[in-house]
């Protein structure tokens, strides 16, 4: 399981919620989320009393901000002129933004998997703890892979740390050439109701990050801050 968060999705869900900016835009998408067949723009274009040709642009509109998709029907073949007319549906995506960014899916996502492998001399802390590092050597690994830096030092370390942090929504600081601070933790709210918890969830993530970018000479510990994720990667 990756966890989300990719920088392309945050531009990608602000350009969905700006397309829903215009009524009109609105009022269509809610026609055809709630119609159980793909909606034609003449369809379309009734339903709300516009013209043929302002919903048809409404309509490309919402499928380039990849809230609605668009194909032929064929089986509703125009009499008049002989040709399938396009038609439109929901895409399968769930659009939210949130300033800062918060990923309490990614929390949940971890929880799930700890319980569904969790060992037998494990309690319910420890396998949620587990997979945390794991994730996180994970998420190491692959950022490994793509720079193909050889042997790291503190600070190249810490630079790779701070764009695979980024992407996740940490909003990591660099405070020194040798200490990277996370100014956000994406797992607020949550953490107000079980701070032991997620705090140990994120430390334990991002050893595990720098134990997979074989970053032997940074590590991450635990210094709280109001308003702020509790772990720093320091050398």
């Amino acid at each position: 399981m990756d966890i989300p968060g990719e920088m392309g999705a945050d531009a990608a869900a602000v350009q969905a919620v700006a397309a829903l900016e215009d009524r009109s835009r609105r009022e269509l998408y809610r026609f055809v989320r709630a119609s159980a067949q793909p909606v034609t723009r003449e369809q379309a274009a009734a339903a709300i009393g516009i013209s043929r040709k302002l919903a048809a642009f409404h309509l490309d509109k919402l499928v380039n901000a990849g809230l609605l998709v668009a194909a032929y029907d064929r089986a509703a073949r125009t009499q008049a002129l002989g040709r399938a007319p396009k038609a439109y549906r929901p895409a399968d995506v769930q659009v939210s933004v949130s300033i800062p960014e918060r990923q309490p899916a990614a929390l949940a996502e971890l929880l799930i998997d700890a319980v569904l492998t969790a060992r037998q001399e494990e309690g319910p802390r420890d396998a949620v703890l587990r997979v945390a590092e794991e994730h996180g050597r994970r998420l190491g690994d692959q950022a490994r892979a793509a720079a193909r830096p050889g042997r790291l030092g503190a600070e190249r370390a810490l630079t790779l740390a701070e764009g695979t942090l980024r992407s996740r929504g940490y909003e990591p600081l660099r405070v020194s050439p040798t200490c990277v601070r996370m100014r956000n933790c994406p797992f607020e709210p949550l953490a107000h109701q079980a701070t032991d918890l997620v705090c140990g969830m994120n430390h334990r993530l991002m050893t595990g990050l720098v134990n997979g970018l074989q970053a032997n000479g940074v590590r991450a510990v635990l210094a709280p801050r109001p308003g702020a994720c509790c772990v720093e990667l320091t050398r």
